[in-house]
């Protein structure tokens, strides 16, 4: 779309062995036992049971915030994990809140929640800020999602044991399985930085820079309209770390769906990192203008892209994996500059401009292309692996978006023998294989030896990587290709704040998409 268990253990029981000690001599006959009388031996103690983890009993009523009509008491509602009391959404956040981590307890969002209200393109500061205890729970069903408006903030910081879940109704009460997708809409950040796709049809490029001085964007889909962009670069949208988002992208309007994460106009004093999207039913993740650094990403079972960049957005992710499921999933990266559905001009700016260091796909043999590029947006690619199957490498689509090319430096792949590199839009074939081979350390006829999907064999760890820093300061210098060097790094970096399916197994304690990781306390 180009528009923007941990197993529970349910109970335990003991078995009593009665059997013969060794001085009792048992008698089949009528005579009666015969008893030595040796002394009593000591009783055997009686074992300590395994501790159990009970179900989930709801909490006793829904806790206070400061935004005027607070959380409404929805009930309870049942799964396998036990009863949740539900806490409903206020529609909008008036003031700043804390969202509390209680056990036995989640919070319902209820058709569009929004924090704040749009303060405008040339607004400073924060007026409302959200914030998310860690092991909190969210779910949602059909149209509903939670927007962030542009001048307030949302800090939703889970921890490496306790992430933050965004999940559907389905999710909650069981029924969600592992192809499950489209239940909910999902989470959307909207901020002040600038952004190329001007909603008003008017653009700004290099040589009229200020030909539209408060250009900014729409929120596609929306029935109100939510405007995002601005001209502070630096601006925040608050802090968004360990977080799972499941089961999401529901239409919104024809060919408008939402992602799990959408992203509109978000500047670089927001942070992101470690977060997983599970079986969106559109991208993974799609970022609208803006400009922000982005580590530790998964993105798993997308039913389009995996990463989605466009209109203006300048974007740095390191460390990242997508993993398709079999039946579904477009491209891995499309990549636009301006918005082609839209016919925003080749020229507007700013440029989109998306790198990304040490990663690793996994593409379904469907897929049309693992990575496309085109409308002038420039691709800087290092250190990467590509599980390609059947799909060509990569297309680059018009003379524009070849020669923005950073770079692609120390990336192999299975690629087909067959035009493993195409090109499109004005580009040939050949011009595209030519400027991407010149890249150093590449091989796009490699033998993958990946295990696990995602964790490097033998031949991908003996491969020369790419020194990253040297494009960006916020890619570390590593001695490896690919996202995860070993089996224990998979652990070390995505380890329990992620989830397990037939997708991707992460080895995660938190335990499976389908369920919900219960905690003591």
């Amino acid at each position: 779309m180009k528009n923007v268990q941990r197993l529970l253990v349910l109970g335990t029981s003991l078995v009593a062995l009665a059997g013969c000690g060794a001085d009792e001599i048992v008698s089949p006959g009528t005579g009666g036992n015969i008893i030595i009388n040796n002394p009593t031996p000591t009783p055997t103690p009686t074992p300590t049971p395994t501790p159990t983890q009970s179900l989930v009993t709801p909490a006793a009523g829904c806790p206070t915030i400061a935004t005027t009509g607070g959380l409404i008491d929805a009930g309870t509602i049942t799964g396998p994990t036990g009863t949740y009391r539900v806490c409903q959404l206020p529609a909008r956040f008036t003031s700043t809140d804390t969202l509390a981590y209680i056990r036995g307890l989640v919070y319902q969002i209820n058709g569009r929640v929004e924090v704040g209200t749009d303060r405008g393109f040339s607004s400073t500061g924060t007026t409302i800020t959200l914030t998310v205890e860690p092991g909190v729970i969210f779910f949602a069903q059909q149209d509903s999602y939670l927007v962030v408006n542009r001048g307030n903030a949302i800090q939703s910081n889970g921890t490496a044991e306790r992430p933050i879940i965004w999940t559907s109704r389905d999710n909650i009460i069981g029924l969600a399985n592992d192809n499950s997708q489209q239940q909910w809409g999902g989470v959307v950040l909207l901020g002040r930085a600038p952004v190329s796709d001007c909603s008003n049809g008017v653009f700004n490029t290099a040589a009229a820079p200020t030909n539209n001085a408060t250009c900014e964007g729409r929120l596609e889909g929306a029935a109100v309209a939510t405007p995002f962009g601005g001209a502070n670069a630096a601006d925040s949208s608050g802090s968004f770390r360990f977080n799972q988002i499941r089961f999401s992208g529901f239409e919104l309007a024809p060919n408008n769906e939402l992602q799990s994460l959408t992203t509109g106009g978000v500047g670089s004093g927001t942070t992101i990192e470690n977060l997983v999207s599970f079986n969106s039913s559109d991208d993974g993740v799609e970022f609208f203008g803006g400009g922000f650094n982005l580590r530790n990403l998964a993105v798993i079972g997308a039913s389009d892209d995996s990463l989605d960049v466009d209109t203006g957005a300048r974007v740095n992710v390191d460390t990242m994996i997508a993993v398709q499921r079999s039946t579904t999933g477009d491209r891995l990266i499309e990549l636009d500059s301006p918005n082609v559905a839209d016919r925003t001009p080749s020229n507007a700016i700013p440029q989109t401009i998306l790198q990304v260091n040490n990663f690793t796909y996994g593409v379904r043999d469907a897929a049309p292309q693992v990575i496309q590029a085109r409308g002038g947006a420039a691709l800087g690619l290092t250190n990467g692996v590509i599980n390609a199957g059947t799909n060509h490498c990569f297309q680059i689509d018009e003379p524009a978006t070849l020669a923005a090319i950073i770079g692609v430096d120390s990336v192999v792949g299975d690629c087909p023998a067959v035009d493993p590199i195409r090109g499109g839009g004005g580009n040939t074939n050949a011009d595209v294989a030519t400027r991407i081979n010149a890249g150093t350390n590449n091989n796009f006829a490699f033998a993958i030896t990946l295990t696990n999907n995602v964790v490097n064999g033998a031949g991908e760890t003996g491969r020369t990587a790419f020194n990253a820093n040297t494009r960006s300061t916020f890619f570390p210098t590593r001695t490896f290709i690919g996202a995860i060097q070993n089996a224990a790094a998979l652990t070390t970096i995505f380890g329990n704040w992620t989830c397990n399916s037939t997708i991707q197994n992460f080895s995660s304690a938190t335990g499976s998409c389908t369920s919900l990781p219960v905690y003591p306390a």
